[in-house]
């Protein structure tokens, strides 16, 4: 499977609720899409949503075909950190908490301007990795992360055949990033799983894949938390133009076509050996809705 699907537990996964708390506020989500790379988002500033951030219950709502179906689940919630205007947390479909994800963000970054939280277009948003600055431009949402320090050129892995060159960048998480001759050839649940799991990074990385075709980058990422391949990696797109300027093959702009045919596009600038880089995408709200009814038994709660 290259996405999350049916050997997940359904939505009817248990959701703990030993302090008996009113979920209605949260019932309501957005099933969004950030270049095909989508989230079931959920806005629980003022309100509890410990049980739906449950692994169990992550991993339910990501389930295609039992549940809503998504690479991540992402929860708005009100700000810790001065400055910000409000929060975002991010969980992978396995039920793994993540530092941060570049698609994700995109996503809330829209929410946010159509919620009324970001009135004047800019938003400093509180994410697991620092407060962030984003903003709605005509084109859509755009967010400057930090700078990337931690940038190998030429990671110690094996290239395999039609690899021309494997380099690594901590966008956020971390990602290998393998230039190749044509990313359609790769067999990417094989050769992604590997360099998923190389033991050269002991907390694994995500695997892009990237080539030149007809005038235009072509990439392709398996994703880590989703253990498959997604249809497009925010965060890995970072990584990729990252490398490529590194490796001279691509300049201080570059724009990606992802796996769903949207484009991403990264702007660079460097400052020493620090790459700051701009994100910019889609946030696309494909509908909105509300989770099943809720039967409560004796010591759990459970969509049903």
């Amino acid at each position: 499977q290259d996405r999350v699907g049916g050997n997940l537990d359904g939505v009817a996964a248990a959701l703990a609720d030993a302090h008996g708390q009113d979920m209605t506020a949260v019932r309501r989500f957005w099933k969004m899409s950030g270049s095909g790379n989508d989230f079931v988002v959920f806005d629980s500033r003022g309100t509890a949503s410990e049980p739906l951030e449950e692994p169990s219950t992550i991993r339910a709502l990501s389930a295609r075909g039992t549940g809503v179906g998504a690479d991540g689940v992402v929860f708005v919630t009100s700000a810790k950190q001065p400055g910000a205007a409000v929060a975002m947390r991010y969980y992978n479909a396995d039920g793994s908490r993540a530092t941060f994800c570049g698609n994700a963000t995109l996503c809330v970054t829209r929410l946010a301007h159509d919620l009324g939280l970001s009135l004047s277009g800019s938003l400093a948003l509180e994410t697991d990795s620092g407060v962030i600055s984003t903003r709605m431009s005509l084109a859509g949402p755009e967010i400057e992360l930090p700078a990337a320090t931690e940038v190998v050129a030429d990671a110690p892995l094996a290239m395999a055949a039609g690899e021309r060159r494997i380099g690594f960048a901590l966008a956020g998480v971390p990602h290998v990033v393998v230039l190749c001759e044509d990313v359609e050839a790769v067999e990417l649940g094989v050769r992604g799983a590997e360099l998923r799991h190389a033991p050269w990074r002991p907390e694994g990385a995500n695997a892009n894949f990237v080539s030149r075709h007809d005038g235009e980058w072509l990439m392709r990422t398996f994703e880590r938390g989703v253990e498959g391949e997604t249809l497009a990696c925010g965060t890995g797109a970072i990584a990729t133009a990252i490398l490529l300027a590194t490796w001279n093959e691509a300049g201080r702009t570059t724009t990606l076509r992802t796996r769903s045919g949207r484009p991403l596009r990264v702007q660079l600038r460097r400052t020493g050996a620090e790459w700051h880089p701009t994100l910019s995408g889609e946030g696309r709200i494909v509908f909105e809705g509300e989770l099943g009814e809720w039967a409560v038994g004796s010591d759990a709660m459970q969509i049903v």
